[in-house]
């Protein structure tokens, strides 16, 4: 029985790809870098800020810390615009919260910047832990994150869910010893997904009650 679900933020609970994109073609426009379409962000986020910053630049790297830090300040003041919860998400937090699962969520950006869009999007939501990146703790794939969390909460990995739509998450998830599922809404195909192991691949949020109840009986 599943006693814990840490869930991915961008691409997975909220899309938060608008306001990334424009944070950072807004930066690339002050150095006269060349700018980016949105969708192409799809396959620049995931990393975390710096990766993000460095993929931006292209080869330009010289600008990549001028670029990284002039970003991480304009998405600090507008990475609550345009980005929007995903249909179907809070419905299934709520379902998620009826039956007395531990909901967790861990993401690549800067802790400042996930705890922001959480609190801004999921007010007052009894989260039981939200993670970002910080200075003590590798990036996703690597599973020391999620692993943390499960030894915060006081359960075994095996008892947790991992929910993500990018191969780095089930990647990272597999690496903990967690049941991981991936979902087809966010930024990267189901292709990818599978070819990084995902236990089981969802096409919508309420798709996860039914996954969890499967195992509850």
């Amino acid at each position: 029985m599943k006693k814990a679900v840490i869930f991915d933020l961008d691409g997975t609970l909220v899309n938060s790809l608008p306001d990334i994109a424009a944070a950072m073609n807004r930066t690339l426009e002050k150095f006269s870098l060349p700018v980016h379409e949105v969708e192409l962000y799809k396959y620049m986020v995931g990393g975390g800020a710096s990766n993000l910053a460095s993929r931006a630049v292209g080869e330009k790297q010289e600008f990549h810390q001028q670029v990284l830090d002039i970003y991480r300040a304009d998405y600090a003041k507008n990475c609550r615009i345009d980005s929007h919860i995903y249909d179907g998400v809070m419905d299934m937090l709520e379902e998620l919260k009826k039956r007395n699962l531990s909901l967790c969520v861990f993401s690549n950006k800067d802790q400042w910047d996930v705890q922001s869009v959480v609190d801004y999007y999921f007010p007052g939501f009894p989260f039981a832990h939200v993670r970002g990146k910080t200075a003590d703790m590798p990036l996703k794939p690597n599973p020391a994150g999620a692993l943390y969390i499960a030894e915060k909460l006081g359960v075994l990995p095996a008892d947790c869910l991992y929910i993500g739509d990018t191969g780095t998450d089930m990647e990272c998830g597999n690496a903990a010893g967690m049941e991981t599922v991936g979902v087809t809404w966010g930024f990267r195909k189901q292709e990818e997904l599978e070819a990084a192991h995902a236990l089981h691949i969802i096409h919508h949020p309420l798709e996860l009650i039914s996954l969890v109840d499967s195992e509850h009986k």
